[in-house]
């Protein structure tokens, strides 16, 4: 038994180095909490609601600059540790207990000080949204910048298009062989432009038999890897090659349903959508590894809805309408 393990095992990574394809031999159970003496993450269950993103973003937004503001990502991590890492009975009732007591004079560090979980959501929930909400610029329609704070991710899908979806995270796959989906799909019309979420640089772009004509995009903090797979065969990209600095919000290619081939520029998906996936990485180590950390961002693509990039067509291409800039950061 113990051999037919290991020789498994040998399979899963040996696959997972070139497919690129993600095996988790024993996923952990609801709200568990896996942190090694090597001190990084080495799993997150990102089951935070739609409902707990929004108030939580709402509460941010309102208080950034008074004396009762909590940054969502603190918020959050409060409410995970309460309620046993596992949003699925959240209600208001529960972020307004914490945000009564912010009001009262608590600060999150008091709060959080009895919560022997909070470490943990903390930094796992800073992986995932910390380069969500902040300070920017972002242009008027008379070509003058106006600051802001608030969410500086995008949807990924430009604003004015259509799309349908649902929560498909963990369905079922089979091409090559049996496995579970680890993105999100959106389905939608060829040619549709394609935005990127956060600002990052690309970290890959080409040809993948399982994603067709596919886009890596990495954070800057380089904790997220953003994956943007079937894109349109023929012209899938909006000048897309490694090393290049994308803004959030940028269009950086467009819907299509190419993949499942071995040949390039080939449709072999039957419904037309873009997959995009978030990958989280604590140590540069789980990047290409054996247990990979892929979320659920049914929720988060809800939650960007609040923040589509308008865009237009100049000569061959779609680009961003209104440019942005992000605190400390312009892009060239």
């Amino acid at each position: 038994m113990i051999k037919k393990f290991y020789k498994f095992s040998l399979v899963c990574v040996i696959l997972s180095f070139v497919m690129g394809v993600t095996f988790t031999l024993l996923p952990p159970q609801e709200g568990y909490v896996a942190v090694e003496k090597d001190g990084y993450i080495k799993w997150v269950d990102f089951n935070v609601t739609y409902k707990a993103l929004s108030e939580c973003l709402e509460y941010d937004i309102e208080t950034y600059g008074g004396e009762n503001h909590a940054s969502w990502i603190d918020l959050l991590a409060v409410l995970a540790s309460r309620l046993g890492g596992s949003f699925k009975n959240y209600k208001s009732s529960d972020l307004s207990k914490i945000t009564d007591e912010i009001k009262g004079g608590k600060s999150v560090q008091e709060l959080s000080e009895s919560l022997k979980s909070y470490p943990y959501y903390k930094e796992a929930y800073e992986g995932v949204l910390s380069g969500f909400v902040g300070e920017y610029e972002i242009e008027r329609d008379d070509g003058t910048f106006e600051k802001k704070y608030g969410l500086k991710a995008f949807s990924p899908i430009a604003k004015g298009y259509s799309y349908s979806h649902f929560d498909d995270f963990g369905a079922s796959r089979s091409y090559g062989f049996k496995r579970k989906h680890l993105g999100h799909d959106m389905m939608g019309s060829v040619g549709t432009p394609v935005i990127a979420v956060e600002s990052g640089y690309v970290e890959c772009v080409g040809w993948n038999q399982y994603g067709g004509w596919r886009i890596g995009i990495r954070s800057f903090d380089k904790k997220r890897y953003y994956y943007y797979a079937h894109l349109r065969r023929d012209h899938p990209y909006n000048d897309m090659y490694e090393g290049k600095i994308v803004t959030a919000g940028d269009v950086i290619g467009y819907l299509g349903m190419t993949g499942y081939s071995t040949k390039e520029n080939v449709n072999n998906i039957n419904t037309p959508h873009l997959h995009w996936g978030m990958q989280l990485i604590f140590d540069e180590s789980q990047k290409d590894a054996l247990a990979e950390i892929w979320i659920d961002v049914y929720a988060i693509t809800r939650l960007l809805e609040k923040n589509r990039s308008a865009v237009e067509k100049v000569e061959k291409e779609y680009e961003r309408k209104y440019e942005m800039f992000e605190l400390g950061y312009r892009a060239e």
